[in-house]
C-alpha cells in the first residue's frame, strides 16, 4: 500500500477508482487551400459558437460557485473578441492560404510565446487563457469532443498535473468522488472551487501522482492531505466509517446551520459569508450566515465595455442589502488590478500587478470613479446595516486619503438631500505587513478590522499563490502569519474595535479552533464552510482554544503546524 502526501485543500474523504485526467490536444495538420472565404467562414462560426460556450460556462459556475469564479470566462471570451487576436488568425488565412485549424495553431503558439517571455506576472498567466481559448477553438473546428471530465460517467477520483477553470466547469458533481493535482496550493483554483463544492481534495502529490495505473484504487484525504494507493480491505473499512461519521457530521451542521456558534462556556461569534452576486447572497442565507463579512464589488465593474453608474451601483447594492435585511453588509470598495484587470480603465503594464497600482492605490488615483461608487454604497446604506471597507491599506497615509474621499462623498450627498448612510462603520483589509505591524496606529481611524489572509500570506512569505511551483508556500497557518494575525486582533481590541477575517482561513477547519483562541470576533467565509465551522465551534471551549492558540505561536515551522493541527484534540 503506497503513500502520496500533498496539501489539504477541500476536507472529506473520498474512496474509489481514479480517472488520470489529460486533456485530448486536437492534432493539427497544416493543409494549403484553394478557397480562404469558405476557411473564414469556418473560423466565424466557431467563433461564435465558442462565445456561446464560454457564455454557458460562466452561467453554470456562477450558480456553483459563485461570480468571482466565473469571471474567468469573460476574460476566455474577450480574447474571442479581441480585433487583433481573431484578426491574426483570419490573415494567416488570407495571405498563407493555410487551413483554420493551422492558422489557429500557429497564431495561439506565437501569442503563448510572447506572453510567457514578458516580464509581467499578469501577462503570463494570461498565456495559459490562451492555450485554453485555442483548444477550444481547435476542438470546434476539428469536431472533436468535449473535455473527457465532461464525459466521466462512474464516479471516481480525478488526478491531473492541474485543473483549469474550463477543466472543472463542465464536471458532473455526482461523478467526481474528489480533486487530487500533482501541482497547485491552498489558494489555487482547483483548491478553492472544491471547498465551495464540497468535494474533498489534494493538491500539490507531486508528479508520482500521474504514474498511477488506471486499474489504481485510493483513498484520499483532504482533511490531512493523504492520499493511499491500492489501499488493503481493513484501512478501507477503516475510511469509509470514518467518511460515513463525517457525512452524518455534515448533514447534522446543515440541519442547525441557522442556530448562532455559541461555545461550550457561552461565548457567542458571528459567522459571515463571502459573496460577489445576488446569487451569492441568496446562497449564503441558505447556509445559515448571520451577515457578509465580505462583498467583493469586482462584479459590478467586469463583464462590460464601460464604467457602471452610480444608479446602477446604488440598485445593485440595495437589492443585494435587502437579501440580508438588517444583517451586516460589509462592501469592499473596487479591488482591482494584480490578477482582476479591467480593459477599458486603461491600466498600464506593471513588472508586477500585484505590488502595482491596485485596489485602493487604484481607486485614489481615480476619484471620479471612486467617488461614484462610495456614493452609491452610502444611498444604499440608507436604512440598511451597510459597512464600508477599504483594501490593501498599506499606511495612515492611504487611509486617510480613503477617508477623506468618503467625506466628501457624505458632503455631496448631503448637499443634494439625498438619503444615505448615517455614519456607517468604516473598516479596512489588513492584507500587506506592513497593515498588521502598524495595527495599533491604524485603529483609531477605523471601526474594524478584516484580515484577508489570502494576501497576506503571499505578500509575508514572498511566494505567489497563483505560480503552482510555489503556491504551497503560501500558507496562512505559517507561524509567522499567525503571529501577524494575533497582532493585528490585539492591537484591534486594545482599541476596543472588533477583529474579522475573510480570507480562505476563515473557513479552513484546521484553523477555526486557532483563530478563536487568538480572540478573532467574526469569520467570514464561502457559504458551504458555514454549517460545519458554526458546528466545530459549538464544541470548543475558549481556554481551550486559547491554548491551542499558544501551542502554535510557539512553533517555529508551517509543517510543524499542519501536524499539530492535524492531530485530535
Amino acid at each position: 500500500m503506497q503513500k502520496l502526501q500533498g496539501i489539504p485543500a477541500s476536507s472529506g474523504i473520498a474512496i474509489g477508482p481514479i480517472f488520470i485526467y489529460q486533456p485530448v490536444t486536437p492534432i493539427v495538420e497544416r493543409r494549403t487551400i484553394a478557397d480562404p472565404a469558405a476557411e473564414l467562414a469556418r473560423l466565424e462560426a466557431v467563433i461564435v459558437t465558442a462565445g456561446h460556450e464560454l457564455e454557458a460556462l460562466k452561467i453554470k459556475t456562477q450558480a456553483a460557485v459563485g461570480t468571482e469564479e466565473a469571471q474567468i470566462f469573460e476574460v476566455h471570451r474577450m480574447f474571442l473578441e479581441d480585433a487583433a487576436f481573431a484578426g491574426e488568425i483570419k490573415e494567416a488565412i488570407e495571405t498563407g492560404k493555410i487551413n483554420a485549424e493551422a492558422a489557429v495553431s500557429q497564431t495561439v503558439t506565437a501569442l503563448v510565446e510572447q506572453f510567457e517571455a514578458l516580464d509581467d506576472d499578469y501577462f503570463r498567466q494570461r498565456a495559459a487563457d490562451i492555450k485554453d481559448v485555442g483548444q477550444r477553438l481547435l476542438r470546434l473546428l476539428s469536431g472533436a469532443g468535449g473535455s473527457s471530465l465532461a464525459e466521466l460517467t462512474t464516479p471516481a477520483i480525478i488526478l491531473a498535473a492541474d485543473l483549469t477553470p474550463s477543466d472543472t466547469a463542465t464536471v458532473d458533481r455526482e461523478m467526481v468522488l474528489g480533486f487530487g493535482t500533482a501541482t497547485g496550493g491552498a489558494t489555487s483554483h482547483t483548491a478553492i472551487l472544491s471547498r465551495s463544492l464540497g468535494i474533498p481534495a489534494v493538491v500539490g502529490l507531486g508528479p508520482a501522482a500521474l504514474d498511477l495505473a488506471p486499474t489504481d484504487q485510493l483513498i484520499l484525504d483532504g482533511g490531512s492531505g493523504e492520499v493511499w494507493v491500492n489501499p488493503d480491505p481493513a484501512t478501507i473499512t477503516a475510511f469509509e466509517q470514518r467518511r460515513q461519521a463525517q457525512l452524518q457530521d455534515q448533514a447534522e451542521a446543515l440541519r442547525h446551520a441557522h442556530q448562532p456558534a455559541i461555545t461550550t462556556d457561552g461565548r457567542q461569534v458571528e459567522i459571515a459569508a463571502n459573496i460577489g452576486s445576488l446569487a451569492d447572497a441568496k446562497h449564503a442565507i441558505e447556509m445559515g450566515a448571520e451577515g457578509v463579512g465580505l462583498l467583493r464589488t469586482e462584479f459590478l465593474f467586469l463583464e462590460r465595455s464601460t464604467l457602471p453608474g452610480e444608479e446602477e451601483q446604488y440598485q445593485v447594492l440595495r437589492t443585494i442589502a435587502d437579501v440580508f435585511q438588517q444583517r451586516p453588509l460589509i462592501v469592499r470598495t473596487l479591488d482591482a488590478g494584480g490578477d482582476k484587470q479591467i480593459p477599458y480603465l486603461d491600466m498600464p503594464a506593471e513588472q508586477n500587478p500585484f505590488l502595482g497600482r491596485r485596489a485602493i492605490r487604484l481607486t485614489l488615483a481615480e476619484p471620479q470613479l471612486f467617488q461614484a461608487q462610495l456614493r452609491a454604497i452610502l444611498r444604499a446604506g440608507h436604512e440598511r446595516n451597510i459597512k464600508i471597507m477599504f483594501p490593501m491599506i498599506s499606511s495612515l497615509s492611504e487611509l486617510r486619503q480613503a477617508r477623506a474621499q468618503l467625506d466628501q462623498a457624505q458632503a455631496a450627498l448631503a448637499a443634494a438631500q439625498i438619503p444615505q448612510a448615517e455614519s456607517p462603520e468604516v473598516g479596512i483589509m489588513v492584507e500587506i505587513p506592513s497593515a498588521a505591524i502598524m495595527a495599533d496606529a491604524l485603529a483609531p481611524l477605523v471601526d474594524f478590522f478584516s484580515i484577508g489572509t489570502n494576501d497576506l500570506a503571499q505578500y509575508t512569505l514572498a511566494a505567489d499563490r497563483t505560480n503552482p511551483l510555489v503556491a504551497p508556500l503560501a500558507d496562512p497557518l505559517h507561524p509567522a502569519v499567525l503571529r501577524l494575525i494575533r497582532q493585528v486582533i490585539e492591537a484591534g481590541h486594545a482599541h476596543g474595535k472588533w477583529v474579522g477575517m475573510c480570507g480562505e482561513l476563515a473557513g479552513n477547519p484546521l484553523a477555526v479552533p486557532v483563530l478563536l483562541g487568538l480572540g478573532l470576533d467574526e469569520f467570514s467565509m464561502t457559504a458551504s464552510a458555514i454549517p460545519a465551522a458554526k458546528a466545530l465551534i459549538r464544541t470548543l471551549s475558549v481556554p481551550q482554544a486559547q491554548q491551542l492558540a499558544h501551542t502554535c505561536l510557539q512553533l517555529t515551522d508551517l509543517a510543524e503546524v499542519q501536524q499539530f493541527l492535524s492531530q485530535p484534540f
